[in-house]
């Protein structure tokens, strides 16, 4: 007999972006582990992007419940469309107008944890007949959004006989931008109070980095397990340097905080210095990205060399990242950010193309690069190490030698082998 799964997730196809790939993967390669899969997901959900393409990869056995929910989004909307999308993916912008201050203040004062908090109450009465039908069961939960937490906290509450394990894509109240959401003192005591719950009522705590687990560990004594997110594409069969242009590239958002000014002065040297480099060079953007990036690639004077090519669907960005001669990953130069691992990382080593990151010290994604020999880690201090770090690829570049890298520690993060080990993680809630 198969055992049983429920997973309840915000994100899932068609929505886009990386946060759907986790649980949309683990949810393939379970059955064959022998578990049975349920997903509970969000009826007509207002998504901030849209992949239509990840809908096929819904595998057939594995089973759907749709609850309806009221997005506060959608009634945001008939403000400001642009702005309103922009705050559900994280665009939290510099000097915001009496309007957006106004949404920033209502999106973290009055909607605690986030916006989608109304949903909890609908899924709860939803998922009662799937507990009736099940015995023992074992139900996890994907934030953020981290109102998907608070399902399992009521069930913890009004049910026994199953296993709840609470996974964390993001860390709670010390992710990146929860500072600039204008949280009053009241709410933030809910936030800590509500994060508290969760991980102290949990079986079980998964997260996506070192880093996060370490702080759950000096507020819980929850046991909690690390399983990063991963790729599930082909790995590269060569290493050798594509064809065309010296192309940098850069998949996924890149927020006002996140703009790198080092990486885009030190461009602007190089191109001063070596007109050919400057004809040479193409820098291309995938994703959202904010105004205040793009001011600052014109004020260097690279917008002649910028592609910018938007939000592509997932085989696109992959594509994208197999064609360049070298992958951007960039992170917020702060403390907060040091557990950050973007999902994307997993498919850079896939595609066996050098990465440049850049972010701070000691952060858990430089130990990943590390280990797995994929690029080379900067921080924001090191100006011409970075400057001489390009210039060396562009040369490699020029005489047709940039090769990326390929090796056995990369396999590891793909999408079945991460499943074997959460299938060892849910045993070992049931010991």
């Amino acid at each position: 007999m198969k055992k049983p799964v429920l997973i309840i997730a915000y994100y899932w196809p068609p929505a886009g972006g990386p946060g759907v790939q986790r649980w949309l993967k683990f949810a393939t390669y379970l059955p064959k582990y022998g578990y049975d899969v349920t997903v509970v997901i969000p009826d007509n959900a207002d998504y901030p992007v849209v992949d239509e393409s990840l809908i096929e990869e819904i595998p057939e056995d594995v089973k759907v419940i749709k609850v309806p929910i009221n997005e506060p989004s959608r009634w945001a909307n008939s403000f400001s469309q642009k702005r309103t999308k922009n705050l559900q993916k994280g665009i939290v912008p510099k000097n915001p107008g009496p309007l957006q201050r106004a949404m920033i203040w209502m999106r973290g004062n009055l909607f605690v944890p986030d916006a989608r908090v109304g949903w909890k109450s609908r899924v709860f009465k939803a998922i009662h007949p799937y507990l009736l039908e099940h015995e023992n069961p074992t139900i996890i939960t994907t934030g953020p959004p981290h109102s998907v937490h608070l399902v399992g906290l009521e069930l913890k509450k009004k049910y026994t006989g199953f296993k709840w394990l609470a996974d964390f894509r993001d860390p709670w109240t010390t992710i990146g931008y929860h500072k600039h959401l204008k949280i009053g003192a009241r709410a933030q005591e809910k936030h800590e109070r509500l994060e508290q719950e969760v991980l102290d009522s949990s079986d079980l705590i998964i997260v996506t980095s070192p880093h996060t687990g370490k702080e759950f560990a000096t507020k819980s004594q929850t046991p909690i397990q690390v399983i990063t997110n991963g790729f599930d594409i082909e790995m590269a069969r060569t290493t050798r340097q594509p064809s065309g242009a010296f192309t940098i590239s850069h998949v996924g958002t890149l927020l006002s905080d996140r703009n790198p000014q080092l990486l885009w002065e030190t461009l602007a040297d190089l191109c001063y210095e070596n007109p050919v480099f400057k004809t040479d060079l193409k820098l291309q953007l995938a994703g959202n990205v904010s105004i205040d990036v793009l001011n600052s690639i014109n004020k260097y004077g690279l917008d002649i060399n910028l592609k910018e090519l938007g939000y592509l669907f997932h085989q696109q960005a992959v594509e994208l990242m197999f064609d360049s001669q070298c992958l951007l990953l960039i992170e917020i130069d702060s403390e907060d950010t040091k557990a950050i691992i973007p999902g994307k990382i997993f498919e850079y080593f896939a595609s066996g193309r050098p990465i440049i990151a850049i972010g701070p010290q000691d952060a858990n994604i430089e130990n990943l690069i590390q280990h797995t020999h994929s690029g080379t880690y900067f921080n924001y201090q090191q100006k011409e190490e970075l400057k001489k770090h390009i210039l060396k690829k562009y040369e490699l570049f020029k005489n047709g030698n940039n090769e990326g890298n390929l090796n056995d520690s990369i396999a590891s993060y793909k999408r079945e082998n991460l499943t074997g080990t959460l299938v060892k993680t849910i045993e070992f809630t049931w010991e």
